[in-house]
C-alpha cells in the first residue's frame, strides 16, 4: 500500500487500506445480551418465593422468551468467502526515489585551495548509484474479468515504476496500468494470465441499507488474504476526498495494505471499493469508507474501454443555498445548487441556465444540496439531452440542456482571448466538480458575470470606455457605494471587465460586514437585477423592504472578477 503521506487528497483522513469489517463487537454484544437475560431470569426466579404467602396462591415464575436466531449472531460467511477469495489479489508496487537532503553535504573548500582539484575529481566523478533507492508497497485489488482486468485504488499504484499482482495461489504477474482517475481514486490494471481468472461482479450499492451486512477481503499489513465482516454504518458520506464524494461508511478495520480491496454484499457482489479511514493514529478505529459501486462501476468501465474518464459537463459554477439565500429568493426551504456563474463556451452558455438560478432537479434526480449536482452531472453520458428543473423569478421552470464533456472544458477555457484573465480551468481532484467551479476557489468568471447579468434582463451593461457619469455615493445596509470610475478601479485594483457599483466603505458590525463584504467588492446584481449606479442599488433595496423581504440577494464580484451570491439582512 502506498504511504499515506503521499496521498493527494488525504487531508485529515488516512487513505490507507481496504475495509475489514469487525465481527468481534457483534459477538460481544450478543454475549452480553444473553448474559443479561440469564441473570434477569435467575433474579426473577429467586424473588418468586418471597412474593408468596398463605393467603395467595404461588405466582408463576416469569418466563423470558428469546429469539435463538438473534442470539446466535450472523450466519457463517465461510461458503461465501470461499468462492470470492481467489478473485482478490495483492498489488505490489516498486518505485525508484532519489534521496535528497539526506546524509552529509558535499564538502566545501576555499577557492585556490591546494586540495580543490582532488575534491572535485572525487565528488564529480563519483557514481550516484547510491542516490536512488527502491521503495516497495502493498495494496489490494480484485479481478473483474477472467481475461485479467483488475480494479484497485489510484493511490496504491500512483507513481509506481513496476506493478506486480500476486494471486492467492502465489502466482505473480506483471500488470499494465490501463487507466486511472484521481477524482474517485480508482485505477484499472491488466495482467495476461495463462488461464481464465476467478472474477467478481459489481452489485448495486444504492440498494444497501444502513445495518446491512457486508464482507471485506484484503491484504492488511501484507499478511495475505484476510476476510472480515461488519455492517453499513452510513451512506452518502462526504469526507472532502474529491469532488464526487458519496462514500459508504462501515465499521471496517481498514489498515495498511487493504486499500483497493472489495466490499461485498451477502450475495458476493462488489458494492464498494475500500479506500479511506478516519484515524488519529493511522490505524483503524472503526470508521472506514468505500467508494460505492454506483459511482465506481461507471468510472471503471470508462477506464477499461477508453483508458480515461468521459464525464458529463454542465459548465456552471455553483454555491450552496443557505437559509438566507432561500429566504431572499422566496424558496420554501434551503435546497438545491445556486448558480453563481456560467462558464463561457460551456454547454449552457446559450442562456438556458443563468446566474442566480437554483438547480433543484437534474435528469429526474433531486439536488438536495450543492454537492449532489457535480456527481449526478459527471455520471451522465456526454451529449445526453436532459431536463433540468430550476427556480427562477419566483417559480419553477424546466429547461432542456445537452451535456458537454468535462475533459473538454479546458479547451473552452483556452478559447478566452483576454490575456489578463486567469483561465477557466476545470477543477482538479481538489476542486468542486463537473466543470462546476466554486468561485471562492479563485476561478475567474469575469466575462461570465457580465453575460449573466444581461441574460437576466438587467440594464444593458456598458464597457469601461462608456461609463455613466459619476454620482454621489449612497449608503445602504452599512455600505457606502460609488459608481465605478477609472480612479476607484485603480485604487481597488478592480479588473476592467467587472461592472456594477463599488463598495468603498463598510461599517463595522453592519449587516454587510457580517456577510464578509469589504471595500473593493463590487455589487453586480440586487435581487437578480443588474445595478450600475448607487441609486439603482438603493432603490432596489428599498423596494424589497416595501415587499416585506427580510434579505436582499446580491451577486458580488471580487476585484479580480470572482463571483459569489450572498443574502444581506435588510435593516
Amino acid at each position: 500500500m502506498a504511504s499515506t503521506n503521499r496521498l493527494p487528497f488525504g487531508r485529515s483522513f488516512a487513505l490507507l487500506a481496504s475495509i475489514a469489517l469487525i465481527a468481534g463487537p457483534v459477538v460481544g454484544v450478543t454475549g452480553q445480551a444473553d448474559a443479561q437475560t440469564q441473570n434477569s431470569g435467575a433474579a426473577a426466579g429467586a424473588q418468586a418465593p418471597a412474593s408468596t404467602n398463605n393467603q395467595t396462591p404461588p405466582a408463576a415464575s416469569p418466563t423470558i422468551t428469546t429469539n435463538p436466531a438473534m442470539n446466535a449472531g450472523p450466519a457463517s460467511v465461510a461458503d461465501l468467502a470461499s468462492g470470492l477469495l481467489d478473485a482478490v489479489v495483492n498489488i505490489s508496487t516498486s518505485q525508484k526515489v532519489k534521496d535528497e537532503g539526506n546524509g552529509p553535504a558535499t564538502p566545501k573548500v576555499p577557492d585556490n585551495s591546494p586540495y580543490q582539484d582532488e575534491f572535485n575529481d572525487f565528488f564529480n566523478n563519483k557514481k550516484d548509484n547510491d542516490s536512488n533507492r527502491k521503495v516497495s508497497s502493498l495494496g489490494s485489488g480484485f479481478v473483474i474479468d477472467p481475461t485479467g482486468y483488475i480494479v484497485t485504488n489510484n493511490h496504491v499504484i500512483e507513481g509506481a515504476d513496476d506493478i506486480e499482482v500476486i494471486f492467492p495461489n502465489g502466482t505473480k504477474l506483471k500488470a499494465k496500468l490501463i487507466g486511472t482517475d484521481t477524482k474517485t481514486d480508482l485505477s484499472v490494471l491488466k495482467v495476461e494470465p495463462k488461464h481464465p481468472l476467478t472474477a467478481v461482479k459489481f452489485g448495486d450499492s444504492s440498494k444497501m441499507r444502513i445495518g446491512d451486512w457486508v464482507m471485506a477481503i484484503g491484504n492488511p499489513f501484507g499478511l495475505g488474504g484476510s476476510v472480515t465482516i461488519g455492517i453499513v454504518s452510513a451512506r452518502g458520506r462526504n469526507i472532502n476526498a474529491g469532488p464526487y464524494d458519496n462514500f459508504i461508511q462501515t465499521d471496517a478495520a481498514i489498515n495498511k495494505g487493504n486499500s483497493g480491496g472489495p466490499l461485498f454484499n451477502m450475495k458476493g457482489e462488489v458494492i464498494g471499493i475500500n479506500t479511506a479511514i478516519i484515524s488519529p493514529s493511522g490505524g483503524s478505529i472503526g470508521i472506514g469508507f468505500a467508494v460505492p459501486s454506483e459511482l465506481a462501476e461507471g468510472v471503471v468501465n470508462q477506464l477499461r474501454d477508453f483508458g480515461e474518464t468521459r464525464r458529463g459537463w454542465l459548465g456552471v459554477r455553483i454555491q450552496p443555498v443557505t437559509d438566507d439565500v432561500a429566504n431572499s429568493l422566496g424558496l420554501a426551504e434551503a435546497k438545491g445548487a445556486l448558480v453563481a456563474g456560467v462558464i463561457k463556451g460551456g454547454p449552457v452558455d446559450n442562456g438556458s441556465i443563468k446566474a442566480g438560478d437554483v438547480i433543484l432537479k437534474f435528469d429526474g434526480k433531486d439536488v438536495d444540496e450543492m454537492r449532489d449536482l457535480p456527481r449526478v452531472v459527471a455520471e451522465s453520458p456526454v451529449g445526453k439531452a436532459v431536463d433540468v428543473v430550476i427556480y427562477r423569478d419566483g417559480k419553477q421552470q424546466t429547461v432542456k440542456v445537452t451535456l458537454g464533456r468535462l475533459e473538454d472544458s479546458d479547451q473552452a477555457a483556452a478559447a478566452s482571448t483576454d490575456k489578463n484573465k486567469k483561465p477557466q480551468l476545470a477543477p482538479d481532484d481538489k476542486g468542486s466538480g463537473d466543470g462546476v467551479i466554486n468561485p471562492d476557489q479563485g476561478d475567474d468568471g469575469n466575462d461570465d458575470s457580465m453575460d449573466d447579468g444581461q441574460d437576466q434582463g438587467g440594464d444593458p451593461q456598458q464597457s469601461p470606455q462608456a461609463q455613466p457619469p459619476v454620482q454621489a455615493t449612497s449608503n445602504i445596509l452599512g455600505m457606502k457605494l460609488s459608481t465605478l470610475t477609472a480612479e476607484n478601479r485603480k485604487s481597488f485594483g478592480i479588473a476592467d471587465s467587472v461592472d456594477g457599483v463599488v463598495i468603498t466603505e463598510v461599517a463595522p458590525g453592519s449587516a454587510a460586514a457580517e456577510k464578509g463584504l469589504k471595500p473593493g467588492d463590487v455589487i453586480v446584481e440586487v435581487a437578480q437585477e443588474f445595478v450600475q449606479t448607487p441609486s439603482a442599488a438603493s432603490e432596489k433595496v428599498a423596494s424589497l423592504k416595501r415587499e416585506g423581504r427580510r434579505n436582499a440577494q446580491m451577486m458580488i464580484a471580487s476585484p479580480n472578477g470572482d463571483l459569489r451570491f450572498i443574502a444581506v439582512a435588510l435593516e
